[in-house]
């Protein structure tokens, strides 16, 4: 029986959080959500072989605030939605989201972790498809410049 070829996300936090993706395909970028997950579940978030190497996800934690994002801005709103296109996302009734980025290293199916900011993270096997990642907002942490990125 083949494995199951699917984008999943799983919350690992003590908070309930929403998920927004932003994927490219043969028909171009879209950004969908929302998915509400408990705490300690896991949701599949696209089914089948990935149809793309780079994912890019928002999150938001419901319960104590922070976000886990990015630099990659995506259209989104506060209500379920499915938005074609990364474009003038304010001038279209959107709001502009920074996404992270998920490379999946073109594996067929992959899975992101969201933990808690204290929870120490361990490294994983190169092929490993997880990705863990602590939410920004609830510490500060250090500002990185990124480049051409600089506030007008």
């Amino acid at each position: 029986m083949p494995a199951a070829a699917d984008f999943r996300l799983c919350n690992n936090t003590s908070s309930r959080v929403g998920i927004a993706i932003g994927y490219k395909d043969k028909d171009g970028w879209t950004t969908e959500g929302w998915w509400n997950l408990a705490t300690r579940s896991c949701e599949t978030l696209l089914r089948g072989t990935l149809v793309a190497r780079f994912y890019y996800i928002y999150a938001v934690d419901y319960d104590r605030g922070g976000e886990w994002s990015g630099q990659a801005f995506m259209c989104t709103r506060d209500k379920e939605f499915t938005v074609r296109g990364t474009e003038d996302c304010l001038a279209r009734g959107y709001d502009r989201t920074g996404f992270f980025e998920v490379d999946t290293g073109e594996q067929q199916s992959w899975t992101v972790q969201l933990t808690d900011t204290n929870e120490q993270s361990h490294p994983l096997a190169p092929n490993q498809p997880l990705l863990t990642i602590p939410p920004s907002g609830q510490q500060p942490a250090p500002a990185r410049p990124v480049p051409g990125d600089a506030p007008k």
